[in-house]
């Protein structure tokens, strides 16, 4: 066997070859993943926490998160540090959540600024400032709509990144911050549609994330060439590429005697 068969043989295939993100990308990656599963326990876990700080007058589903971050708030250090962690956790996502369009980074950033707003600026014993709704219905409106600028349209892709499933979370967000807008209209579970609300929407940077590092992983047929039929076919082409380079190298004479029958 000549030196130019084997080379051949040796070639590498790009087909075989398993899919990686790049090095840098996976930490960030997996952080982006943490930070992300952190938002929603830090939020359903500092109000459920400050609301057992509160005087028995504390009524969870006709008041308000806010309200225990307010400066009337018992013990309001609690709650306002959660919001400002979950706002803290969505600038991190953002950061590393590479499988997604650039826009739904941003406006991810965008949710976690207001809500680092929200905690700075907090409500006054009359009631809520300027400031603190102009930061609170930015939060809201900017991850009711994050799922729509989410969806993927290159494959591969999760259902749930997909334009109709997208559309359909976006959908149920919206009915969820219609909801909650109704109940600001002297309605009697104005807290249980902010708690259920906000709930449901910090988990949603979780869900994509989750998903997005189980569609990075190869598949084991064509990714890695486990048992499909790509390796099999590069092999070939790389040992017929091998043969052809094998005759062109041998000398001149061993082809006029083939020809000859010798």
């Amino acid at each position: 066997m000549s030196t130019a068969h084997w080379q051949a043989r040796r070639l590498p295939i790009p087909q075989a070859w398993p899919v990686r993100s790049s090095p840098a990308a996976r930490p960030w990656a997996v952080i982006s993943a943490i930070s992300a599963g952190l938002a929603p326990i830090l939020l359903t876990g500092t109000y459920l926490m400050a609301g057992t700080l509160q005087p028995a007058s504390y009524s969870p589903v006709r008041t308000t998160i806010s309200a225990m971050a307010g400066q009337a708030g018992t013990d309001r250090w609690v709650m306002t540090g959660g919001i400002f962690l979950t706002g803290g956790c969505y600038l991190v996502t953002a950061a590393g959540l590479t499988g997604i369009r650039v826009s739904a980074r941003a406006l991810l950033i965008v949710a976690g600024m207001a809500g680092i707003g929200i905690a700075a600026s907090p409500e006054t014993a009359r009631g809520a400032t300027p400031q603190h709704l102009a930061w609170t219905m930015l939060g809201a409106v900017t991850i009711t709509v994050w799922p729509a600028f989410a969806a993927r349209g290159a494959s591969p892709r999760p259902l749930i990144l997909s334009v109709r499933g997208s559309a359909a979370v976006t959908a149920v967000f919206v009915a969820l911050l219609g909801w909650l807008l109704a109940e600001t209209r002297d309605g009697s579970v104005l807290g249980l549609a902010e708690r259920l609300t906000s709930s449901i929407q910090t988990c949603w940077p979780f869900i994509v994330a989750v998903a997005l590092r189980r569609t990075r992983r190869p598949r084991p047929g064509v990714a890695t060439g486990g048992s499909g039929g790509v390796k099999d076919r590069a092999t070939a082409r790389a040992r017929a590429l091998g043969r052809r380079q094998d005759r062109r190298s041998q000398p001149a004479w061993r082809h006029r005697g083939r020809a000859s029958g010798l």
